[in-house]
């Protein structure tokens, strides 16, 4: 009977062990709990309540799951051999558990912001500062779904500060303990004038935001050991010569500092905007940012399998049988997603899969995350960003042979390899079909055919819709803020309830979601920027607005291969980068675009309410402002150009597309267009019932619009 107690304690001490190894989330704290939006009830779902904390991770550097993240090996461990992260979290679900529609939303922070709440909740009040998630909550649309959504750190060079939400990770030192050096490119881009900026302020990285990677030393004029010596540079235009900024011009540190700073630059000329600043310099201390795929996953798996921490706090969501998870993200936060699943992280250590479902919002590419000195928030662009890791084949889901590169790969590889692909529905605007790439998802690389989604995946691209719509009031005198025109304010909010319903019904009830609705080749809707027929739009002062002629340059972000140095996997967006800027190869992809109609708005995707009874163009492209980056992209945003109110408007302009009374008649003319178009849209599960009511009900009360 001893012998048998024995070895029963035995057993049950390596299950202990065994439960802490797979169980990466060791510790939940949870540092606050209130009752969201003062109390307000959402419909059969009720209250909601926000709960806000941390959550302590640790990696086992040794499990092939994790051999992959960069510099995994060189990170500090704790007394057990493990690698050590904690990242904020921020939980908003139903007071009441019974009412939740057991879809845990994982909304994954861009930049450290929080996301979801302004993208499918309707309403003006909805466009807040996404990180106070006690503000007013818009019409409420995901409260009443009674979804749980879950929000978490990732991005390790986020800096905390106005609610932003970061992970902390380990540096990474050499073998011995030294410190790790490697040369580093900053592009460095400013909206206004200044002196100082930090080494990482960019486009999307603006001061104070991004933690920087210092300088090994502060003296720009005396070279290292090796003779190396920081360069900065300048130019116009991305594809412009650069220009030597002479070292006694400029120096690390705040201009007018006594002392030196190693991740600050002082340029007393100052940073003009609209040019791209770009700084050569040897840093030190890289931070582990990989582990930032990892907190995904083992988040994933805690809140969905385990009931309680390891001190035996409680899991504060429902979990279990019945309950389904979906990882999204917008934008960078897409690339985010698209890489966890490349990367094979929806692979729990266990071996099963984390999400079920998942959700890349305008985010094509992939994040520049799992790479030494690491800089994942800067993006992709025509002009900005343009070097950056961003987009390298693989590109689509369906796996391909890639005629530059010579390797076969798709974005699924991993995941079907173990059986853990998620269910996916992919979603771009227009805009990141101009100046993201995203034709190259379903072509093949040089864009001679289409090629099909697998079976798991759906695509759809948001005809006639920039990267984010356009707020109002609008600017009503040019400049437009940084654009040539004013720009596209065509929503999208109601296609994306639509697609989240469907990839919610899809993976908690197997009902499959709409086809895949993308400008194709074959039906001559994906076509080369150049051969796009886009009418010839004139100066305009319709409205008492004096908007410029459009030029149409047929602009595109074309796409080679790069030579980041061979310590670079590009097929893994991983690894060590010591080549930059990258060498260029001769060939390139061949990136499509949407053909247009007379008007202008796209043919191919999912033509939304407002395309089809349109007031005006709008376009998933627009140019930079004369004094910036000239005939440029102007970066993630495209333009609205209004239709004439009259025939007579439009005839002494020379405008060709037909005016606003030409095409509706009368206003209940306007009010049946709306009504037939949305059932249609209802129909084809694009548009849902309630939203399709309300959009009438305004038509009904408002009439023709007049303006964005």
């Amino acid at each position: 009977m001893r012998h048998l107690l024995s070895g029963l304690i035995v057993a049950l001490a390596m299950l202990s062990v065994l439960s802490t190894a797979q169980a990466r989330i060791t510790r939940i704290e949870i540092e606050k709990t209130e009752p969201a939006y003062g109390g307000k009830l959402f419909g059969d779902v009720g209250a909601y309540e926000l709960l806000t904390g941390k959550a302590y991770g640790e990696v086992d550097p040794k499990l092939p799951g994790n051999a992959i993240i960069q510099d995994i090996d060189l990170a500090s461990r704790n007394a057990r051999g493990m690698v050590e992260y904690s990242t904020d979290i921020a939980i908003l679900r139903p007071a009441d558990p019974r009412h939740s529609n057991h879809i845990l939303l994982f909304n994954v922070v861009n930049r450290g912001n929080k996301g979801a709440v302004s993208l499918f909740n309707a309403d003006a009040s909805a466009v807040q500062a996404e990180n106070n998630l006690l503000a007013a909550p818009g019409d409420g649309w995901l409260q009443r779904q009674g979804y749980t959504l879950i929000w978490f750190g990732w991005q390790g060079d986020v800096l905390p500060g106005n609610g932003r939400m970061t992970i902390r990770v380990p540096v990474a030192h050499n073998p011995d303990g030294s410190t790790l050096t490697g040369i580093v490119r900053a592009e460095m881009v400013v909206t206004d004038l200044t002196d100082s900026l930090p080494i990482s302020a960019g486009w999307f990285t603006r001061a104070g935001t991004h933690r920087p990677y210092p300088s090994v030393s502060t003296d720009n004029r005396r070279p290292l050991a090796d003779g190396f010596l920081p360069t900065l540079t300048v130019r116009g235009r991305e594809n412009a010569p650069r220009r030597p900024i002479p070292n006694a011009a400029w120096h690390f540190g705040v201009c007018g500092a006594a002392e030196a700073d190693p991740a600050t630059l002082c340029l007393p000329s100052g940073f003009q905007p609209g040019h791209l600043y770009e700084l050569i310099y040897r840093a030190k201390d890289p931070m582990v940012l990989g582990l930032g795929l990892a907190a995904a996953r083992d988040l994933g798996t805690f809140l969905q399998t385990r009931d309680q921490d390891d001190a035996g706090t409680p899991n504060p969501v429902i979990h279990g049988a019945g309950v389904k998870s979906i990882l999204m993200g917008t934008s960078q936060s897409g690339r985010f997603v698209r890489t966890v699943i490349m990367l094979g992280f929806n692979q729990a250590e266990t071996g099963g899969r984390v999400f079920d479902a998942a959700m890349p919002h305008i985010g094509g590419g992939m994040i520049a995350l799992n790479i030494r000195f690491a800089q994942p928030g800067h993006a992709w662009g025509e002009e900005i960003d343009h070097l950056a890791p961003a987009y390298e084949f693989p590109f689509s889901y369906t796996r391909q042979t890639d005629p530059l590169t010579g390797r076969t790969q798709g974005v699924l590889d991993r995941c079907e390899a173990t059986n853990t692909c998620p269910l996916i529905i992919h979603a771009a605007t227009t805009l990141e079909m101009w100046e993201g790439r995203q034709s190259l998802s379903f072509t093949d690389p040089l864009g001679r055919h289409d090629v099909a989604d697998p079976p798991n995946v759906r695509t759809y691209i948001l005809a006639s819709t920039q990267h984010a719509p356009a707020l109002s009031p609008q600017p009503r005198e040019a400049p437009f803020g940084a654009c040539y025109q004013q720009s596209n304010p065509n929503p999208y909010t109601w296609t994306m309830r639509a697609l989240l319903d469907a990839l919610t019904r899809w993976v908690r009830d197997g009902t499959l979601p709409p086809p895949s609705q993308v400008p194709t080749i074959a039906a001559g809707t994906l076509v080369a920027p150049d051969a796009v027929r886009f009418p010839e739009i004139p100066a305009t002062d319709y409205g008492g607005v004096e908007r410029p002629e459009v030029r149409f340059l047929a602009v595109n972000n074309p796409l080679a291969v790069y030579d980041r140095g061979p310590g670079y996997k590009a097929g893994m967006m991983t690894g060590v980068i010591t080549r930059d800027p990258p060498g260029v190869g001769d060939a390139r992809y061949q990136v499509l675009v949407p053909q247009v109609n007379a008007d202008g708005n796209d043919l191919g995707g999912i033509r939304g309410l407002f395309v089809q009874v349109p007031i005006g163009t709008y376009t998933g492209w627009n140019l930079f402002r004369d004094d910036w980056f000239t005939n440029g992209f102007c970066t993630l945003l495209g333009s609205f150009i209004p239709f004439a109110a009259t025939r007579a408007d439009r005839e002494r302009t020379g405008d060709p597309r037909p005016s606003i009374e030409e095409r509706y008649k009368s206003r209940e003319a306007y009010v049946a267009a709306i009504r037939e178009t949305a059932a249609k849209l209802v129909a084809a599960r694009f548009l849902l019932p309630e939203d399709a009511e309300r959009l009438v009900a305004v038509a009904e009360l408002n009439g023709i619009r007049t303006g964005p």
